[in-house]
């Protein structure tokens, strides 16, 4: 369940305005495993994330993976949404995905009231979605390394929400070139997705790709009935005009997401992530800068 770290490089979030009374977006920090980067921290963030956020005005909450469950409830009441990014760990034994899975059963338990929450999951975070719903891990080997890729929509796409509203330009561009980046070892096969009854009834598959060793994998994914949104490649890589629009627009259309949300905004800017500084990290990770915690 694991992928390499350099599957990860940029990616679109929803977020919200640090003058505005809307909530920040949490992202949930990965754990280190490259014994290159373990002197600096347990975790980290790659700073292009941050970046990312930053240039729509927005603030950024991290999550670190050492709170109490308590804590989490607290964090979970402030929040708008939440980002789950990728990386290189368990998807079943580790504490990204067991802290995950707490912010997973919430989010599912305030939608059920009426409270709305959402979570976005990109590479690695999509897969953990996907482990989440089945209850199990589905994955299986879907090599497609540093890789740009159309997308093949389904006829769900066509009604989504994550893709109704886009312009025709685009739409038609998203589906010639090559505007996602791929960045992945591992992946839910379509055939596997179809198999699994909890996987098609909580899931509407809106995009698949075919990867280098042909098989047939899903790339895009919405809930049905919860704000729940799963992508499997990078959001701004490649740096095309389209891909760059592509991008921008799956950012506004988080945004709005997490603008439904009536959590209060008590967050203390200690809490933010405007208090660490993130450190050069190119000569030995796979991201320029990161934040480590």
């Amino acid at each position: 369940g694991s992928v390499g770290l350099k599957e990860e490089r940029v990616l679109g979030v929803f977020t919200c305005s640090r003058s505005s009374k809307v909530k920040p977006t949490c992202i949930l920090t990965q754990l280190v495993v490259d014994e290159s980067m373990k002197p600096y921290g347990k975790t980290y963030i790659p700073a292009s994330y941050v970046e990312y956020v930053q240039s729509g005005g927005s603030r950024v909450m991290p999550i670190r993976l050492d709170f109490t469950q308590d804590k989490y409830e607290t964090i979970f009441k402030k929040i708008n949404g939440l980002l789950l990014i990728g990386g290189a760990v368990d998807l079943e034994t580790s504490d990204f995905a067991k802290v995950a899975k707490i912010f997973y059963k919430l989010a599912l338990k305030a939608n059920d009231a009426g409270d709305f929450f959402p979570i976005w999951g990109t590479c690695l975070g999509m897969q953990l979605l996907t482990v989440l719903v089945a209850e199990k891990n589905l994955l299986t080997a879907t090599p497609a390394e540093n890789l740009s890729l159309p997308l093949d929509l389904t006829q769900e796409a066509d009604t989504s929400r994550m893709f109704s509203e886009i312009p025709h330009e685009l739409r038609c561009a998203l589906t010639k070139e090559p505007l996602t980046g791929n960045f992945h070892h591992y992946g839910l096969e379509v055939k596997n997705f179809n198999a699994s009854t909890k996987l098609r009834n909580f899931f509407s598959v809106l995009s698949t790709n075919v990867a280098n060793n042909g098989v047939h994998f899903v790339s895009t994914v919405e809930g049905k009935k919860y704000p729940f949104y799963g992508w499997r490649a990078n959001l701004n890589f490649p740096h095309s005009r389209h891909a760059v629009q592509l991008s921008s627009l799956m950012a506004e259309f988080f945004i709005n997401e997490g603008r439904n949300s009536l959590h209060q905004n008590d967050v203390k800017d200690e809490e933010l992530i405007y208090g660490y500084t993130p450190i050069y990290s190119a000569n030995f990770s796979g991201y320029e800068q990161a934040y480590f915690f």
